[in-house]
């Protein structure tokens, strides 16, 4: 077991790693591969992500509206009080009614224009789509025909579905089995403003492609897609279903973030593309604990947690009875019952190294109770096959991570680390209850991938150990579906027993 001195070693050398290329912009390398960072390269400030994380929480809780352009209407040089008109802007009163105007999604289009997006149909299987998706034959009668009204229709309509599906991802809602990882990218790059992009530069096939995911492993499945020959159909697939997947995420995932992929069983903190650790993990059992799909903010790290033991095991499994009828073997594990007036029994197991979630775990707060935590199981992480617990992430090295991400998440320049680390060990060694936020926030992704680039660089399958592949391969057999929904409608179901 690494001693608290090696664990601070760790973790710095982690941080530093990480905070060096961030601040110099390193890029990954082609293979994954970690590497150690340059000395001595470090800038006085430190690089920051550009764009915040969007408010995923919110963002999931109701379906959003297509975004109009809404110039802020001109001050006034006045102190009264605004008017409605002044208040709402462009939202106009007709009829006692609030009317805001639908963006059209309907332009003008230019023979060559048509042409190229015609062009750029024919070529769509490069990007893992398919042009019978795309009504090639009815746009080609409407260029025969020339410019018009009809032509206008028939393309628009095209593009908006090379947008949605370029931007969104083809797949339907109902494909993406427990997939609640939402995507802003509809609300950054409205489908209206991109079609007036287009047609406004005449660069049909470059306002599409800049819809691609920008993560470097996107590109090679798009790769290897490219070499895969048509009669292996069933790669071909495969590969199709995964570049899908990397549409559901945002486009660009952030400089800085921690990604898992549940069926590779793997955690990445991931740095600018490049792979500063990888940490191996432990995922829900296949069925009702299967780890959900999740795109949360990590702030802040928990050390010494407590867990209060959910009613299915206080009461079903009759935990709560043996506490209050054991209390030399209730203290020996760590818990402490309590009775309420009503008779209900409410079991908490205390802070210590036979805690369930281990000696920490990352606060993440998000509906399903899904957490990254330690785990007093450890001799679990040797196996291979490891889809163990009740639907969290069990980390191997947690204690390693949670002083690491402590220290990015707070750190402004490297003469930080030596009193974040000091603070840290402190906490972690008082065995008390402590919560420590981190003032930069670290997005968090838990993804299902069955074909992608591993820990090591190199194009892997993993089994899919939830059987989510069925239903996003049949919706690509399926006809293309209009008017698809952002929001996933599946049940959550908060995980009982994260620890368990």
């Amino acid at each position: 077991m690494m001693g608290m001195r090696g664990l601070k070693a760790g973790a710095a050398g982690i941080a530093l790693a990480a905070f060096a290329v961030a601040s110099n912009g390193a890029v990954a390398q082609s293979n994954g591969v970690q590497s150690s960072g340059p000395e001595n390269l470090l800038p006085p400030e430190p690089a920051k992500v550009e764009r915040a994380m969007p408010d995923y929480t919110e963002l999931q809780a109701k379906q959003p509206r297509p975004v109009a352009p809404a110039p802020a209407p001109a001050p006034k040089p006045t102190s009264a009080q605004p008017s409605v008109a002044d208040s709402f802007g462009d939202v106009r009163m007709v009829s006692g009614e609030v009317v805001q105007e639908v963006p059209s999604l309907v332009g003008e289009w230019s023979l060559a224009e048509a042409q190229a997006l015609a062009k750029f149909i024919d070529g769509i299987g490069a990007e893992g789509l398919m042009p019978k998706d795309y009504g090639r034959e009815a746009l080609a009668a409407a260029i025969a025909q020339g410019e018009g009204p009809a032509l206008n229709q028939i393309a628009s309509e095209r593009f908006v579905w090379l947008v949605e599906d370029m931007r969104d991802g083809r797949t339907p809602m109902d494909g993406r089995k427990q997939w609640f990882a939402m995507d802003p990218d509809a609300d950054r790059m409205p489908t209206h403003i991109l079609l007036e992009r287009a047609l406004a530069s005449g660069d049909i096939a470059g306002t599409l492609t800049a819809l691609d995911p920008v993560h470097p492993d996107y590109a090679l499945l798009k790769a290897e897609l490219a070499k895969t020959p048509a009669t292996n159909a069933a790669k071909r697939k495969l590969i199709m279903a995964n570049m899908d997947r990397w549409r559901w995420l945002p486009q660009d995932l952030g400089k800085k973030y921690l990604m898992t992929n549940v069926p590779e069983y793997q955690l990445r903190l991931t740095v600018n593309d490049k792979i500063i650790k990888n940490y191996r993990t432990i995922v829900g059992k296949p069925g009702s604990t299967a780890t959900p799909q999740l795109a949360e903010m990590v702030e802040g790290v928990i050390f010494n947690p407590t867990w209060t033991v959910p009613q299915s095991i206080v009461k079903g499994e009759g935990l709560g009875a043996r506490v209050l009828g054991n209390p030399a073997w209730a203290r020996q594990n760590g818990y402490k019952a309590t009775r309420g007036e009503n008779g209900f029994v409410t079991v908490v197991q205390q802070p210590g190294p036979t805690n369930s979630l281990g000696l920490m775990k990352l606060d993440m707060p998000n509906r399903h109770a899904i957490f990254l935590h330690d785990t007093p199981s450890r001799h679990l992480f040797a196996q291979d096959a490891r889809a163990l617990s009740h639907g969290c992430i069990r980390v191997q090295g947690a204690r390693e991570l949670a002083m690491t991400m402590a220290i990015l998440g707070n750190m402004q320049s490297k003469d930080d680390i030596p009193g974040i680390q000091q603070e840290v060990q402190d906490i972690a060694a008082s065995g008390e209850y402590t919560s420590y936020p981190i003032s930069n926030q670290w997005p968090v992704y838990i993804t299902y991938f069955t074909m992608a680039r591993d820990v090591d660089g190199k194009m892997a399958t993993f089994k899919d150990i939830y059987g989510r592949d069925d239903a996003v391969l049949a919706s690509f057999d399926a006809p293309r579906k209009a008017n698809r929904s952002r929001v996933q409608d599946e049940e959550v179901i908060p995980i009982e027993a994260p620890g368990a």
